[in-house]
C-alpha cells in the first residue's frame, strides 16, 4: 500500500515506460495476436490498459480521464494506443496528487463491491498494468516478435550482453 503519493509517482513513472515499451514493439500486424479465439488480442489488452487508467481513476473518484470504455468499437492503431497511453499517463500522474493528498491514503472506499484503501487501489493499478503486460509477453512471443525486457533482460537482451542464455 502506498502511504504517498510521490513515491507511487516514481513507480507509475516506472511502470508506464515498461508498458509504453512493449506497445511499442507490437506491430499492426501483429495487433490481432490472441492465444485462442475468444480471447483478448494484443491490440484489445494495450488498449484496455490505455482505457483502465480513467476506467480507475473515474472509479476511484479521483476524476475523469478518458479514454474508460475499452468494450466497444474497435481498437486503435498502436501509434494511435501508445499516443494515448502517454497522453492519459501523463494526465493522471498530473491530476492525482491534486486530488489525493498524503494524508487521504489511508481513508477507504468501495471499488469494484470491495473495500478498499486508497493506497491499495495505487498499488492496483501498477498490478493491473503488471498483469496485463504478462499476459501480453506470452501473446509477444507467440506472434514470433521478441518482447522488451521489463524487470531484467528477456533471454536475448542477456545472451546481446555476451552473457549465457537462461533455460
Amino acid at each position: 500500500m502506498y502511504r504517498r503519493i510521490e513515491d507511487f509517482l516514481t513507480d507509475f513513472a516506472a511502470e508506464a515506460e515498461s508498458t509504453l515499451a512493449l506497445f511499442r514493439g507490437i506491430p499492426d500486424s501483429a495487433a490481432g495476436q490472441a492465444i485462442e479465439g475468444e480471447g483478448r488480442t494484443l491490440g484489445r489488452l494495450a488498449w484496455h490498459l490505455t482505457c483502465s487508467i480513467g476506467e480507475m481513476c473515474g472509479t476511484a473518484g479521483i476524476g475523469d480521464l478518458e479514454p474508460r470504455d475499452d468494450q466497444t468499437g474497435e481498437v486503435p492503431e498502436m501509434a494511435a494506443v501508445v499516443a494515448e497511453y502517454e497522453r492519459v499517463a501523463r494526465d493522471f500522474a498530473e491530476l492525482l496528487p491534486t486530488r489525493w493528498p498524503d494524508e487521504t491514503l489511508e481513508q477507504e472506499l468501495k471499488m469494484y463491491g470491495r473495500t478498499w484503501r486508497r493506497g491499495d487501489v495505487l498499488s492496483m493499478i501498477l498490478l493491473h498494468q503488471a498483469h496485463h503486460r504478462g499476459q501480453m509477453t506470452v501473446l509477444v512471443r507467440q506472434a514470433e516478435l521478441q518482447p522488451a525486457g521489463m524487470y531484467g533482460p528477456t533471454r536475448e537482451e542477456w545472451v546481446a550482453y555476451g552473457l549465457p542464455a537462461h533455460r
